[in-house]
């Protein structure tokens, strides 16, 4: 899967965001760092709303760009 990310220099290196995974936000003290920390948050995000729905009929789709 893909997600857009926002990145944006700060004092201290990077702070970065998914958008589309409200309160999904990470940072580094390097471009490729904060990156590989959003990787994490946004698989650590899925996860937990996996589990936060339980027992219901999940089913995934994907969209084309």
């Amino acid at each position: 899967m893909k997600y857009p990310v926002a990145l944006i220099p700060t004092e201290e290196g990077y702070s970065v965001s998914c958008p589309g995974l409200p309160g999904c936000w990470s940072q580094g003290a390097t471009e490729e760092e904060a990156l590989a920390n959003i990787r994490d948050a946004i698989r650590e995000y899925l996860e937990v709303a996996k589990q936060l729905a339980g027992e219901r009929n999940l089913r995934e789709v994907e969209v084309p760009a």
